[in-house]
């Protein structure tokens, strides 16, 4: 069984940067797609990142977010992170990763973390 735990997220001021984790322990996340999606406050769950299994490609639906986010992970740590640059308020939410075998873009993830806030204010 995979179990997913994010950690990372913290209080920013706009302009600043900020690396989630998503530490996996069971399987090797190179066996699934991880994504990234946040939540902010009467809003929906919306992904905006996704590490291909394998190829490690990187999918991000939102193109205003291409320069912003930068997906990375480490094998041996089982780790997936996601690098979040110049902040702004509206990036404030939890944010939350997952795993599964189904396609990126998608949006079907079988396994989920608990969430890390991150907020964005001065």
């Amino acid at each position: 069984q995979l179990q997913l735990v994010e950690s990372g997220g913290d209080l920013v001021q706009p302009g600043g940067s900020l690396r989630l984790s998503c530490v996996a322990s069971g399987p090797s996340l190179t066996n699934y797609h991880v994504g990234w999606f946040r939540e902010a406050p009467g809003k929906a769950r919306i992904q905006v990142a996704c590490l291909s299994s394998h190829s490690g490609t990187t999918y991000i639906p939102d193109a205003s977010m291409r320069t912003r986010l930068t997906l990375s992970r480490d094998i041996a740590n089982n780790t997936v992170y996601l690098q979040l640059e110049s902040l702004k308020s509206e990036d404030s939410a939890v944010y939350y990763c997952a795993a599964g075998d189904f396609a990126c873009h998608t949006g079907k993830y079988d396994y989920w973390g608990q969430g890390t806030q991150v907020t964005v204010s001065s």
